[in-house]
């Protein structure tokens, strides 16, 4: 198991936000967690990723604690979290951009990454030299999964990649996912559009109010009628 989280709590001051969460992600995996606005998944990444500090319980990364451990070294260590809103360096190129997540890695392994985030996303290749605050909605959101991708990622945490994209960039994008996913990256996907993220993940977690209420294979969930209900407007 790559991802182990047991028992784990967290606060935002005196506010309790993510409660006895457990959850497990292997190696290879896409596991999408869905859940409404303000039911804790983004913490649940910040926190995993070390940018909240966890009050109780445990998160084990490849069989090791890592509780406590800054960002920098668990990026080091493999573990990328690709926020929600892009936050790309809007007056840095599409090229300074991608350095940017690269440097916590040897300076002769850029030139490879360079070619995968390329290969994956041909437009950022093509808009290389532009600065990134002229690029469209879509291709931000290329360049910051691109970005992850640059540091070498073995888990990589997606939150809510399909933000304000159209439909036809949102279907791009989750199948840019799953090919990120064939390389080998494991990914831990926070999601609005249910119906997407269950339709790639091998398994899915439903968060309400910071508790995990509801956990199975990604189509078992697409396939609840209290999920439909609750998260899909009663169909799929």
């Amino acid at each position: 198991m790559l991802l182990k989280v047991e028992n784990l709590n967290t606060f935002y001051g005196n506010l309790h936000a993510i409660w006895d969460i457990s959850l497990e992600v292997g190696e290879s995996e896409i596991v999408a967690l869905i859940g409404s606005n303000g039911a804790g998944k983004s913490t649940l990444l910040k926190t995993l990723a070390g940018g909240i500090p966890h009050h109780s319980g445990s998160i084990l990364y490849r069989g090791e604690h890592i509780e406590g451990i800054r960002s920098d070294r668990l990026v080091r260590r493999g573990i990328v979290l690709c926020p929600e809103g892009r936050h790309v360096f809007p007056r840095m190129s599409v090229r300074e951009n991608l350095k940017m997540g690269a440097y916590t890695r040897p300076k002769q392994e850029w030139a490879g990454s360079y070619d995968r985030v390329y290969g994956l996303f041909p437009r950022l290749a093509e808009r290389k030299e532009q600065m990134a605050g002229t690029l469209s909605g879509g291709e931000q959101q290329m360049l910051a999964i691109g970005r992850a991708l640059m540091s070498n990622p073995r888990l990589l945490m997606l939150d809510e990649p399909s933000l304000g994209l159209s439909p036809l960039l949102t279907e791009k994008i989750f199948e840019l996912i799953q090919q990120i996913r064939d390389q080998g990256v494991t990914i831990l996907l926070v999601e609005q559009n249910a119906v997407m993220a269950l339709s790639i993940a091998s398994r899915g977690y439903v968060l309400k109010n910071g508790h995990i209420t509801t956990e199975g294979p990604g189509q078992e969930l697409l396939n609840s009628q209290d999920i439909l209900n609750s998260y899909l407007g009663g169909h799929a």
